[in-house]
């Protein structure tokens, strides 16, 4: 049986999707105001996450109609993403409208309690997290015993209203009230990261640990998936504007992006988010239609867009000159977004050997 080819273009309805969330976050996030949001002790801008999760409804993408989401899939979440990491958004849209909302559809959505919190968050009014560390992948999950100990690292728990806690005994969901989280200061201020302290902490059962981890996988995986769109977004920005600014940029009366040398730079950086973007837009479409294939198309989107998101912000500071080392040009947001994401979810060494063992090569000595 032949399989159907993945569909890596955009649709008229996601590129309609795209420009509303573009207009959307070009009015709410300029580089001043993420930059002083990023100094204080509320990383996430609140009446944005109003904007798009509750009156845009793209918190309830993921989410089936009769649950009180838009119904729609991972290609429309992938357009989102893209977005949110050409700006660089303080939102907590891949951590909850995700990877937690994706882990609650992996359970019996027929449950009271399950269908409840997937309303509420497909509605926006509540954001949850998955009480893991950040660098957790599909392949690297461990349970802990119960709701006890500590859990290093989680994306957003700070923000977060309710946590998904993953466990020997079953998925739990513990309102955040009940848990000790202690903020970090992570590499990138645009995505906080905690230490929770769950000692104590009392939480709803939602499913036996079979179905728990089952369901964690399952969220772990969409979200690495469709970090890569957020990756892609991340390098497409960065390229974006250091072709401009080597156009504008002038030495010895002409435009510095005329010397071979930078020339060559950049097309190799063009040439590398091209494929980038073919890679995240198949793990889009490989989540979206359900395909055996997206544990592969996953992780080999992981394993590259990482590395270009990267090395595209890496260009974009150094291309920018010393402009580009000061703290109010804002490409040092998209290189921390960029470094930070690259261990989030899986590192590119553990995608790659996914990779290697999906398609019967040897693994590592």
């Amino acid at each position: 049986m032949t399989e159907t080819a993945p569909d890596l273009l955009y649709s008229e309805a996601e590129e309609d999707l795209r420009a509303a969330v573009r207009s959307l976050l070009a009015d709410r996030t300029d580089t001043p105001s993420a930059l002083t949001r990023a100094e204080s002790d509320t990383p996430y801008d609140p009446r944005l996450w109003q904007a798009l999760g509750a009156e845009m409804g793209l918190a309830g993408l993921l989410v089936p109609e009769k649950l009180g989401g838009q119904g729609a899939g991972h290609r429309e979440a992938a357009v989102v993403l893209e977005e949110i990491g050409r700006s660089v958004a303080p939102v907590p849209y891949l951590t909850s409208s995700v990877v937690a909302t994706e882990t609650l559809l992996g359970l019996d959505t027929t449950n009271g309690e399950v269908a409840a919190l997937l309303g509420e968050l497909a509605s926006g009014r509540r954001t949850a997290a998955l009480a893991v560390p950040f660098s957790y992948g599909p392949d690297s999950l461990r349970l802990r015993g119960g709701l006890d100990g500590i859990v290093r690292t989680a994306a957003d728990a700070a923000t977060a209203d309710v946590l998904l806690v993953p466990t020997g005994q079953g998925l739990y969901a513990v309102e955040a009230g009940e848990a000790t989280i202690t903020p970090l200061t992570p590499l990138d201020l645009t995505r906080p990261l905690a230490d929770v302290v769950l000692d104590g902490a009392r939480g709803t059962l939602l499913a036996d640990a079979d179905t728990g981890r089952a369901a964690v996988r399952r969220g772990l995986l969409a979200g690495a998936g469709l970090l890569a769109s957020e990756q892609l977004g991340v390098a497409e920005w960065c390229l974006t504007e250091t072709v401009a600014y080597t156009r504008d940029r002038k030495q010895f009366n002409r435009p510095v992006g005329s010397f071979q040398a930078l020339k060559h730079r950049m097309a190799q950086l063009w040439l590398e988010v091209v494929s980038a973007r073919a890679a995240a837009r198949n793990a889009a479409d490989a989540l979206a239609t359900g395909s055996p294939q997206a544990p592969l198309a996953v992780a080999v989107a992981q394993a590259y867009c990482s590395r270009v998101a990267v090395h595209a912000a890496e260009e974009c500071v150094q291309l920018h000159g010393g402009i580009g080392m000061t703290w109010e040009h804002p490409a040092h947001l998209y290189l921390k977004r960029a470094k930070s994401a690259q261990g989030a979810l899986g590192s590119a060494g553990e995608h790659r050997a996914s990779v290697a063992e999906l398609v019967g090569l040897p693994g590592p000595a």
